[in-house]
């Protein structure tokens, strides 16, 4: 290579993120020069960009071959969502029980019945539920209940994590349990600060207080200047969370968002004092049902006596995304799921044998991306919310399924519910002050080594664009941020000045 050659390869590798436009030579050259870098020798990039104005591939590497794709895989569940549910259908949270009598007794159990909200208690239409609920048992007349308040979960059938998620995972609030009867997101937020004086216990707080998690605290107050040393830990399985280490004395409280162990308790518990609220009494006691618990024979003869409805299913779906929040993503692909297993009743070539909601809407996923033309050898995802390294996906495959979703009746709607460069969601942050800067609308995707983004972009030359970017097996440099490598490609999308057509 001579040394003109080298020297452009350097200068194109080194723009800056607000660098001038290009044309598509410049552009593929800059590419080209940027993922060759020796920085990213061990590591792997996937890269496909077509035009959806005239169907052209722009830009491919490694374009047919399987990478972990981190939380773009939520464009698969958003696509399902999409083409399989009513985007204007509000999930309820019901209770069930007997008729009351006339003097307000309900004979027999009162059931509170999960049906996959993600957002009770989180969203504004449904933050007062319990209240709500218990309000619109007090107006029925109801004034006591002769047998157990029972919070039934059993809605989704299947565990409550997804395939492939990682054990040293479930402590975290991104990986919070994925609840027909779930509640705040299934998540606390556990406060530790330092005493007053070295030596003693640190502080310890959860909001909301718990009850459904025992906490074993050992964590102390060190000297004035040390080092903090806050270490957290729960089995899976477990109801107990270990607290240890040390917090430095004068240093700022820390937070941590921590996953419930059981939400469908915690979510028990708030109907029940909010039934006290309203003088309605419960003679039995509280209790838990969660699959594989049959639902069955609980639920025979009883009518919905109260209701909440979740919003709509786009609205939901768009938190998901703008927020990458895995619980909602989970949520929906199973509803979906169940969805699809009731529809699949009377069909002689449904799957045999048991599937837990969750796989029924994979199961459906790969009859959706069949339609499209994408092959299952491109697209192996098992969950919904990209959190598990078991997904894999090639770049082809994830911009043919954005190329389908433009040219549906619902890509107006999947835009808005992207993160905007610059602008919101897990983009927010992200590409200000160059041209991508509210022009990208685009998924983004991060765990250990993995950085991803894929969406849509407009070029400078107004030529509408669909991408993947998908980095793997790579750990930045000190100084360096992932998420920028990758952003700085669709940033040359977005400045690229030559049409294609």
């Amino acid at each position: 290579m001579t040394l003109p050659r080298l020297f452009l390869l350097f200068a194109l590798a080194s723009m800056p993120l607000h660098a001038a436009a290009m044309d598509l030579a410049a552009t593929r050259a800059a590419i080209d020069a940027h993922i060759a870098q020796p920085r990213f020798s061990a590591a792997r990039w996937g890269i496909a960009v077509v035009s959806l104005d005239s169907g052209r591939t722009l830009y491919a590497h490694d374009a047919d071959k399987l990478f972990q794709p981190a939380s773009t895989a939520k464009l698969y569940t958003a696509a399902l969502v999409l083409n399989g549910l009513d985007a204007g259908y509000r999930i309820p949270t019901r209770v069930l029980g007997a008729q009351p009598t006339r003097r307000g007794r309900v004979d027999g159990p009162l059931v509170l019945y999960g049906m996959g909200d993600p957002s009770l208690g989180a969203d504004p239409v449904t933050s007062d539920w319990a209240d709500a609920l218990a309000g619109q048992l007090a107006a029925r007349g109801v004034r006591r209940v002769h047998g157990d308040l029972v919070a039934d979960s059993s809605y989704f059938a299947g565990p409550p994590i997804g395939n492939g998620w990682e054990a040293f995972d479930l402590l975290s609030g991104f990986a919070a349990p994925a609840a027909a009867l779930s509640v705040d997101e299934n998540q606390w937020r556990l406060s530790v600060a330092p005493a007053a004086r070295a030596g003693e216990p640190a502080q310890l707080g959860f909001d909301p207080p718990l009850s459904s998690m025992r906490l074993d605290g050992h964590l102390l107050t060190a000297p004035v200047g040390s080092t903090s040393d806050i270490n957290l830990y729960r089995a899976p399985g477990s109801d107990v969370l270990h607290a240890f280490g040390t917090i430095a004395a004068g240093s700022p409280a820390r937070s941590f968002r921590l996953a419930m162990n059981d939400p469908a308790r915690v979510a028990g518990d708030r109907l029940l004092q909010a039934l006290k609220r309203h003088g309605i009494r419960i003679d039995g006691q509280k209790r838990v049902r969660q699959w594989p618990q049959q639902q069955a024979i609980l639920h025979t003869g009883l009518a919905v006596l109260a209701e909440v409805r979740s919003p709509p299913l786009a609205v939901l779906l768009r938190e998901g995304l703008k927020r990458s929040q895995n619980l909602y993503l989970q949520n929906l692909l199973q509803v979906a799921g169940t969805r699809a297993h009731a529809a699949a009743a009377t069909d002689p070539a449904a799957p045999a044998g048991f599937l837990s909601a969750a796989d029924w809407g994979i199961h459906a996923l790969r009859q959706l991306l069949e339609r499209i033309g994408i092959p299952p050898s491109a697209n192996l995802i098992g969950e919904g919310t990209g959190l598990s390294r078991r997904d894999l996906t090639t770049p082809d495959a994830l911009v043919r399924l954005l190329g389908f979703l433009a040219n549906g009746p619902d890509v107006d709607p999947l835009r808005d519910m992207l993160p905007v460069a610059g602008v919101d969601g897990t983009l927010a942050g992200r590409m200000r002050g160059t041209a991508a800067a509210g022009n990208v609308h685009a998924k983004t995707g991060s765990m250990t080594y993995v950085n991803c983004l894929a969406g849509y972009v407009t070029s400078a030359a107004g030529e509408h664009l669909a991408f993947a970017i998908l980095l793997n097996d790579y750990q930045p440099p000190d100084g360096m941020s992932a998420s920028t490598e990758v952003d700085t490609v669709a940033v040359w999308l977005a400045g690229l000045d030559e049409k294609t057509l």
